[in-house]
Parts: C-alpha cells; sequence; structure tokens
C-alpha cells in the first residue's frame, strides 16, 4: 500500500490481517501520519531502507512465519519461501544498527515473543484487541521520546553519561547506543540519583501510561539499560520496590 504524506512522517504498519492493518492506518492517518502498509517481514525491511520511517508498528505472529526461523547459514531472501516474522524484523533491523522506534502489536497469549522482543530493542507493546487510538497514543508518546530536548542537559552517574539534546550516551570512554526508550529510562533514574522509583511510577514517567504487563516491562528495559552500560552501570535495585540509580 502507497504511503500517503503527512505533517508528523511517515509510519511503517507491518500486518498481515487486512482489516487490522486498516484500522491502524485510519486512526494513524488521524493523527495527522502518513502510512505506508506492509504484509510480510522481508517487504517490511526492504520499505525501512527505502522509506525511512520515524516508527514501526510491528505485528510479532506475521502468517507463514515460523518461530524457528530459517535452518543455520540460509540467508533471508535467499529462499523463495523464506518468511521473516516480527521478532526476526525487529533483530535484522537492530543488528543492522537501524533504531528506528518499534512498537510490537502482539496477541495476549505471546508473553514469551512480546518479552523477547522487549530485549531486543522494541520500544512498546500492544496487545490485541487493542484501541487503534491507544496505539497511535504510544506511536505519538515514543516519537516524543526520541524527539530530544531542547535543553543543553548533561546527566551523569559514575562513569556513565547522558547528553539529553542530542540523545547519546557513555559508560566510561565508550559510546553506548540505546532506544529511545531505554535512554528516557535511564534519564528518569539519573534526574534523581539516589531515589527509588516504584515500577509503576516508571511506567507512568517513562512509557505514559499502565499496563497489565508493565512492570515485567519495566524489568526487562532495566535488564537491558544493565547489559548495555556494563561494569559501569550505576542502576539499583531495591528488592520488592523499583530501581534507583546511585551516583557513584
Amino acid at each position: 500500500m502507497a504511503e500517503s504524506p503527512a505533517s508528523r512522517g511517515l509510519v511503517l504498519v507491518v500486518e498481515d490481517e487486512t482489516a487490522i492493518a486498516e484500522l491502524i492506518a485510519l486512526y494513524l492517518r488521524r493523527d495527522g501520519f502518513g502510512v505506508h502498509v506492509e504484509s510480510d517481514g522481508e517487504a517490511a525491511l526492504a520499505a525501512v531502507r527505502k522509506l525511512k520511517p520515524v516508527a514501526v508498528v510491528l505485528d510479532i505472529g506475521l502468517s507463514g512465519s515460523g518461530s524457528g526461523g530459517l535452518p543455520p547459514g540460509r540467508v533471508w531472501g535467499s529462499h523463495p519461501q523464506a518468511t521473516l516474522d516480527g521478532i526476526e524484523v525487529c533483530r535484522t533491523m537492530r543488528a543492522a544498527g537501524d533504531w528506528t522506534p518499534v512498537l510490537f502489536v502482539t496477541a495476549r497469549d505471546e508473553e514469551v515473543d512480546r518479552l523477547l522482543g522487549l530485549e531486543l530493542g522494541a520500544d512498546d507493546y500492544v496487545t490485541k484487541p487493542f484501541s487503534p487510538r491507544e496505539l497511535a497514543a504510544r506511536v505519538r508518546t515514543v516519537l516524543r521520546r526520541g524527539a530530544g530536548s531542547p535543553q543543553a542537559e548533561v546527566l551523569s552517574a559514575g562513569a556513565v553519561r547522558l547528553d539529553v539534546a542530542r540523545r547519546r550516551a557513555w559508560a566510561g570512554d565508550r559510546e553506548v547506543v540505546l532506544t529511545s526508550t531505554e535512554f528516557d529510562l535511564l534519564a528518569q533514574l539519573l534526574r534523581q540519583p539516589g531515589r527509588v522509583f516504584e515500577r509503576g511510577q516508571l511506567l507512568s514517567s517513562v512509557w505514559g501510561y499502565h499496563a497489565e504487563a508493565g512492570t515485567r516491562t519495566v524489568d526487562v528495559h532495566i535488564a537491558q539499560l544493565r547489559a548495555k552500560l556494563g561494569p559501569d552501570s550505576p542502576i539499583r535495585t531495591v528488592r520488592g520496590v523499583g530501581y534507583a540509580a546511585d551516583a557513584g
């Protein structure tokens, strides 16, 4: 489906159920976004490279996709029946250094895939059945987080530094690539060093909503931050409460 121009930029919707794709596209267009729709993973990756969307709404369970992927050594696109599911689309984007915000659309019984998607660098997710109005709001929230701040704000804790205006992060002398959600979660902790944030508080301030599986979402993103920051990570777990960043 061809894209339409809009003031807020182009969103790529990857969904193989036509009715759902059209509903998502309708609400995104009402919100001022241009929309391009694809129904399979390989076409989605080609659209990402060609169209440079501001965000990707990605269904995990694209039909015809196997959770096991291709046999070892097989290259995507080298076989006429090769099909990527949403997980593999996100994995391929991140492996190529593409950090376009990704919002997953999942079924309620796909918690394992949902959490795997977050671990791969997805920024958010909604579960089916969902409100298309809420999905459009989530896209706006993800893009606001990635837009950066006009203030020349630099946050630090120990060897970790964040340049808020430029959306860049360092651990010691090493620059660390963070998703927009990871960046804002870390910034939230660093702005009030030593303060213990409950998971619900982080959901509200960073994601802008409360979700059924929300506390697990926070845990996954914290784990990703710790893995990327390595031994320089200032994040401390307060058992039974939440997380804090030590000034160090």
